[in-house]
């Protein structure tokens, strides 16, 4: 039986290791002595170690409302085929680029995979909306 938890658990695993590579690179950085840490003030990372933090906190902001849509549609008892189908979109397209940013970082390929994730989450809010207010009739 599919389950709309294995995208939301494969967008989970994409944080979790864009969380420790942005470690390892951010760690090496203050080791090669790119960052000066003053009080008060958050240190600002370059080049890879900046890629890669970018990326990461990508991945704490738009997909919110995907987890939000996720939980809602499984409340609503919305989570249906083509909702499970839509999440494995949006994750691969998260996937991608949080690669593209944190590698070689081609604006118009980042972006590109960006606007797909877009749409494919206002996808599956209006088919959200369309479910409960179905019910509702």
């Amino acid at each position: 039986m599919a389950n709309i938890l294995y995208p939301v658990f494969a967008l989970v695993l994409l944080t979790f290791l864009m969380a420790f590579w942005m470690a390892r690179e951010r760690f090496a950085s203050v080791r090669r002595g790119e960052i000066k840490f003053e009080p008060g003030v958050r240190p600002v990372f370059r080049d890879r170690a900046g890629q890669v933090s970018n990326a990461y906190h990508n991945l704490l902001e738009l997909p919110l409302l995907f987890y939000a849509v996720v939980a809602f549609a499984m409340l609503t008892k919305g989570d249906d085929g083509l909702m499970i189908i839509l999440a494995w979109i949006y994750v691969a397209f998260r996937y991608v680029q949080a690669f593209v940013h944190a590698t070689y970082n081609k604006l118009v390929h980042r972006f590109g995979a960006f606007v797909v994730s877009v749409i494919v989450l206002a996808i599956m809010w209006v088919h959200l909306f369309l479910h409960v207010a179905s019910a509702a009739i």
